[in-house]
């Protein structure tokens, strides 16, 4: 299957790809070459901004697939999301060295506040960009494949899944607040300095921290995409609407879910891992509960089942957050669950699904 026949029968899709490119174009230009006094000129916080709402596009872009596509309603993809951040977090602050504030050459800080005297085992390896960038995809995906593993293979489903993986974030939250967990407690991981010897605090680094979260996300659109309109997203599609009846024509249905599943665990964990460098932290509180339900939020205000569905509500409801928790602070809440229900009593396919309704009735 071309590239060509992959968006061949994916109008929509081809319109977020294209503004996808524009705006990677328009924003390093508008921050970059107008001078700063502009009227035009786009500021570095813009930047991370921004570069922030597309790592969410890609969170919302795995919770999609398996919710929409696979019918697993997953409450724990902000676990996955803040274990890519964490592995990146400390590869970050092993870059520190020196330069941190009791100047330990290995020790992060909060170790020798702690008065830790050596490096934790599992600290060992994040020196190096090409370690962590390794655990960001296997530390997800393996959790993943553990909790897929048990939940598919016991026929576990519907609500009961959902409360299993919620259970399994609350969890993570608890321990990651543990001193003794060895990732900062309460106060994560922070203080960040550079990332492969680029300064953060510069606008070029920032930038290209954009432009590789816009990357990210049009590069796992396409592949999910592809995955979607494969054998095996046509197979979970069927175990979505009718798991029985595919068991029994003969589809290995745990093995199909366990591979979808670890999938967009490895996106989300993609997503963790460049968001970090852009907020310059990361804390247990990525782990609560609530950031996982707010994801199913965005995905069911966007259009579930349509991939870019979930990208555009991820934007509008990040982007409407900014504003009204900065203006009306007291309100955002209830607008997002007014919204929410709103949403689901008349537009259950979702904002994109207006299209599709003016087209029905036209």
């Amino acid at each position: 299957m071309g590239m060509l026949d992959l968006l061949r029968n994916d109008k929509a899709g081809r319109w977020m790809l294209a503004t996808l490119l524009l705006v990677s174009v328009l924003v390093p230009v508008l921050n970059l070459l107008v001078p700063q006094d502009s009227a035009f000129h786009l500021s570095t916080y813009a930047v991370t901004l921004l570069g922030k709402y597309l790592t969410y596009a890609l969170l919302a872009l795995a919770a999609d697939l398996v919710w929409g596509y696979l019918g697993i309603l997953s409450l724990g993809h902000g676990a996955f999301f803040a274990l890519g951040g964490y592995a990146m977090g400390m590869y970050l602050m092993r870059q520190i060295g020196e330069r941190g504030v009791y100047g330990d050459p290995l020790l992060p800080d909060f170790m020798v506040f702690l008065n830790w005297h050596e490096l934790p085992w599992f600290w060992h390896g994040f020196d190096q960009f090409w370690f962590a960038a390794l655990m960001v995809l296997l530390v997800p995906g393996l959790l993943a494949y553990v909790l897929g593993f048990l939940a598919f293979r016991s026929r576990v489903t519907g609500v009961y899944l959902s409360i299993i993986t919620q259970a399994t974030t609350y969890a993570l939250m608890l321990a990651f607040f543990r001193n003794e967990m060895g990732f900062g407690g309460n106060n994560g991981l922070t203080d960040f300095k550079d990332l492969l010897g680029f300064d953060l605090r510069t606008d070029h680094t920032r930038i290209g921290l954009f432009l590789a979260s816009s990357a990210a996300l049009g590069l796992a659109y396409l592949l999910t995409r592809y995955i979607v309109c494969s054998r095996l997203g046509l197979a979970s599609v069927a175990i979505r609407d009718a798991e029985s009846r595919s068991r029994f024509i003969g589809y290995r249905v745990e093995n199909i879910k366990l591979w979808v599943f670890v999938y967009s665990a490895v996106l989300a964990g993609i997503a963790g891992a460049l968001y970090v460098p852009q907020v310059g932290i990361i804390n247990p509180g990525e782990f609560s509960p609530l950031n996982s339900i707010e994801l199913v939020i965005w995905v069911a205000i966007g259009g579930r089942g349509t991939l870019y569905g979930a990208v555009v509500g991820a934007l509008l409801v990040n982007y409407a957050k900014t504003y009204f928790t900065a203006a009306l602070p007291e309100v955002w809440l209830f607008a997002l669950g007014g919204l929410f229900v709103l949403v689901t009593l008349y537009l259950p396919k979702g904002i994109v699904g207006l299209r599709r309704m003016r087209e029905e009735r036209a």
